[in-house]
């Protein structure tokens, strides 16, 4: 029964990767006369229309740029607050901790609409400064729901040691537990990276500048009321997770490092 359901499992990821992928190298009237199979004619002039024509290389040099600040930002800040939570006593550490788990339980679209008017007034919309920001606002309860859980498994004997050795709550921080927790921070960091990169609703309610549009909301170009250029499409879906795909190549051992740091408590 479990070989079933995970070849069921298989069949529902390797069935739309391959429609995808194949149709992107293939012209429309070949993907509408045979969506499922592998490209008999295959074209590159999908991949020379998305990377020349509707300039992606400069979408995806903002959405680099937007993730490149988003991620460090929102991991420093997450750690700190982790490490508090962690360190403070019972109820200090309750009260803060609830704070943040309260953005988790806030709809996104329950605060668009002051969010908006905000940036407006600040004049943040259209910039790819106001996009970071709001990203590591959101962000922040994911990253310290996940490294709190982390850092409260750190031995008190730890902070004990550096606190007879004079090192105060700052140099606790950098010197222990930061390198301790390297491993949660790293899997936190790839939640984040995949979070960031796939955003369309904050790029779509705040910048409407062609220059500072991100790879999702891009991609929204290739739908039209009347039609969608699929094979336009798929390609720029297989640019956009590229990087995505190498990221997670790359850091799978620290991923796995970081979802199991703390299970097990000795």
């Amino acid at each position: 029964m479990k070989k079933l359901v995970l070849a069921v499992y298989a069949l529902l990821i390797v069935v739309p990767l391959v429609v995808i992928v194949g149709g992107s190298f293939k012209t429309t009237q070949d993907l509408f006369a045979s969506p499922f199979g592998l490209p008999t004619r295959p074209t590159l002039d999908n991949y020379v229309t998305v990377l020349e024509k509707q300039d992606l290389l400069r979408v995806l040099g903002n959405s680099v740029l937007v993730v490149a600040v988003s991620v460090p930002v929102t991991l420093l800040l997450g750690s700190l607050v982790a490490f508090a939570v962690a360190r403070l006593p019972r109820w200090p550490s309750r009260i803060l901790f609830g704070i943040f788990a309260l953005g988790l339980a806030v709809p996104a679209q329950a605060v668009m609409i002051p969010q908006y008017v905000q940036f407006d007034r600040l004049g943040l919309r259209n910039s790819l400064t106001g996009l970071m920001l709001i990203n590591v606002v959101v962000t922040l309860p994911v990253a310290v729901f996940i490294l709190s859980g982390f850092m409260r498994t750190l031995p008190p004997e730890l902070f004990e040691a550096a606190e007879i050795d004079g090192a105060g709550a700052w140099a606790a921080y950098r010197r222990i537990a930061v390198p301790v927790a390297a491993p949660s921070l790293a899997a936190t960091a790839i939640f984040l990276v995949v979070m960031h990169w796939n955003d369309l609703l904050y790029p779509l309610l705040f910048i409407d500048d062609p220059s500072k549009r991100t790879l999702p909301l891009a991609l929204l170009d290739f739908q039209g009321e009347y039609l969608t250029e699929y094979p336009l499409l798929f390609t720029g879906v297989v640019v956009a997770s590229l990087p995505m795909v190498l990221a997670y190549a790359f850091l799978q051992r620290h991923f796995v490092a970081g979802i199991t740091a703390g299970a097990v408590k000795g």
